[in-house]
C-alpha cells in the first residue's frame, strides 16, 4: 500500500500535467491531501491567484471529484516548495522541511538539480528533492 507521500507525488503528476495542459502559464506547486478523500492542489501563475482561477482548475479536475473533495488555494506566505525550481527561487530565505524521518528549519544556501543546501543546526544539511514530504517557505515578518 503506498504512502501518503506516495499518493501525493503520484496525484501531483497526474494533476500538474493536466492542469498545466489546460491552462497555460498555470503551475501546480504542490497537492496535499488532508484526508483519505480530499486534497488541496496549490496553483500560481505570474498575477497571481483569484476566485476565477480556482474556479477554472476545479473545472479542469472534475474527473477527482468522484472520489475526492478537492480544494484549490493560492500558495500564500508560506508557498509550497517541492521541485528544484522552487527551491532556487527561496535561496537565501528560511523554509521548514520534513522528510520521512526529520523536521528541519533554515535557510536555502544552494539548490542543484537533485538536492537542496539549507544551513541548520549550525551546520549545512544536504537533502535530496525525492526526501522531502514537505516544503514551505517561511513567513519573514519585518
Amino acid at each position: 500500500m503506498p504512502s501518503v507521500h506516495e499518493k501525493e507525488r503520484n496525484l501531483e503528476r497526474d494533476i500538474s500535467g493536466k492542469v498545466e495542459d489546460a491552462l497555460p502559464g498555470v503551475e501546480v506547486l504542490a497537492v496535499e491531501l488532508s484526508g483519505p478523500e480530499r486534497f488541496t492542489v496549490y496553483v500560481d501563475r505570474d498575477g497571481g491567484v483569484d476566485l476565477a482561477l480556482c474556479e477554472q482548475v476545479t473545472r479542469v479536475l472534475s474527473d477527482y471529484l468522484r472520489d475526492y473533495g478537492v480544494d484549490v488555494s493560492s500558495p500564500g506566505p508560506e508557498r509550497p516548495l517541492r521541485k528544484p525550481e522552487h527551491f532556487q527561487r527561496a535561496l537565501g530565505r528560511q523554509v521548514k522541511l520534513k522528510t520521512e524521518g526529520r523536521k528541519l528549519r533554515g535557510e536555502v544556501t544552494r539548490a542543484g538539480d537533485q538536492t537542496v543546501t539549507v544551513s541548520a543546526d549550525g551546520g549545512e544539511v544536504d537533502i535530496p528533492y525525492g526526501e522531502i514530504v514537505r516544503g514551505n517557505l517561511i513567513e519573514e515578518t519585518a
